[in-house]
């Protein structure tokens, strides 16, 4: 059996290192590439700070909303259970959410999720797609057609997890996108391998000029941009 949890979360703001903290936590199941209704879903209570307007548009998360809501000491067990060892899919999770959700639990004296436990899927789309002019999770989920009307007024942790999921199962059976050199020099080859059509072509006897290749490289790949 193959689990594998993809998780988002929202914050106060993008700089734990200067106090933001983590207010929603959303985490989704996936067995075998095929999503449970097995989900784990925290709003938290942030302690005293304060959601500025920029980011409380971003996800209509409001303090008045949290102040009822569990602390991470009580909400951060609960996740680290939940996920167990299974590997972790979030977006753009190198840069953001794992460093993040590392600092909370660090604050509280937990265990950190494990480089070995996390994957970054837009580091994956990268890899594996080969065409949308961006590795937002936006722009994936149109790309395969998933639909955005879920998050049609604000970003949620649990909303965006299960878009994640879906993006993540496409691209697990996207195989790896090709390479833009390898064609080219493929494409190269092709032409030069091509037999000339007609008889008044006089056969080339000697190798293509170094400027020539370049200009032809060149060439291909405005052609593959």
């Amino acid at each position: 059996m193959k689990r594998v949890i993809c998780f988002d979360i929202e914050t106060t703001g993008l700089e734990y290192m200067r106090g933001d903290r983590c207010i929603e936590i959303g985490a989704v199941e996936m067995i075998d590439d095929k999503i449970t209704d097995n989900t784990f879903h925290e709003y938290i209570n942030p302690d005293g700070k304060i959601i500025p307007p920029d980011s409380y548009m971003v996800h209509k998360i409001s303090n008045a909303f949290l102040e009822d809501k569990p602390k991470m000491a009580v909400v951060a067990p609960k996740f680290l259970e939940f996920i167990g060892d299974s590997p972790i899919v979030a977006h753009n999770g190198a840069d953001f959410d794992f460093p993040f959700i590392n600092h909370e639990l660090a604050q509280l004296g937990l265990p950190q999720i494990p480089k070995e436990q996390q994957l970054d899927s837009i580091v994956i789309a990268r890899n594996r797609v080969f065409g949308p002019k961006s590795y937002s999770l936006d722009a994936l989920a149109k790309w395969y057609g998933i639909s955005l009307t879920a998050r049609a007024d604000a970003h949620g942790a649990l909303i965006d997890a299960e878009i994640l999921a879906k993006v993540y199962k496409e691209l697990e059976n996207t195989a790896p996108a090709p390479d833009v050199a390898e064609i080219i020099a493929k494409q190269h080859q092709d032409f030069l391998n091509h037999p000339k059509i007609g008889n008044n072509f006089p056969k080339r006897t000697f190798a293509p000029h170094e400027d020539e290749l370049n200009a032809h490289n060149a060439f291909m790949e405005k052609l593959m941009a």
